[in-house]
């Protein structure tokens, strides 16, 4: 055999890497189907399929996001003083006792939460559905000033909301921030069961 009969290294290695990659290629269209049989179906979350968070990672004073049934759940880390703060704020409500308002049955108390330093309610306005800001800073001047202990604050048309998620006095929300069935598992949330 001469040297002009012989092997072609470099067509070889072009010709594996492409085998290769044609081959991950199948791999990952096979597996995709497969993993993502695990996951619910969005029809089974919408209908309200449990969502769980390690909300571990929370700091003091900040507020993260989870989507429950088409809706934004707030989930605040409340520290000692935001807690403290709620008692200030009572006679500013115009539900302080949460008669009116939606939450279980375990939610209804000052906190309106099983664990006082954490806050789960739906971040939707009771007014007309907007997304209320969190607006953690007491007394800011564009909220009421020494009446502002911190809390949500809805732009579309100047509804407050205390940081348990009651709603002030002479807005035009009429009923608290809704709570959520929720359960606390350590530092795993679940909401949509208790």
């Amino acid at each position: 055999m001469s040297q002009a009969e012989g092997v072609n290294v470099q067509r070889r290695r072009v010709l594996i890497a492409s085998t290769a990659a044609i081959g991950a290629a199948g791999v990952a269209a096979v597996a995709t189907p497969f993993v993502r049989s695990w996951y619910p179906s969005a029809k089974a979350e919408a209908a309200g399929a449990a969502v769980t968070q390690d909300i571990s990672a929370i700091e003091d004073g900040q507020m993260i996001v989870v989507k429950y049934r088409g809706k934004p759940i707030y989930v605040v880390k409340r520290t000692e003083d935001m807690v403290a703060g709620l008692e200030s704020v009572t006679p500013l409500l115009s539900d302080p006792e949460s008669a009116a308002s939606v939450q279980p049955e375990y939610c209804k108390n000052t906190n309106r939460s099983i664990d006082p330093s954490i806050l789960v309610v739906e971040g939707v306005c009771t007014h007309l559905g907007c997304a209320p800001n969190y607006r953690p800073d007491v007394g800011a001047v564009d909220l009421g000033g020494n009446d502002w202990y911190g809390g949500f604050f809805c732009p579309c048309h100047g509804s407050k909301y205390d940081l348990a998620g009651r709603v002030y006095s002479g807005v035009p929300a009429p009923l608290n921030l809704p709570v959520p069935e929720y359960g606390m598992d350590g530092t795993i949330l679940t909401v949509g069961e208790a």
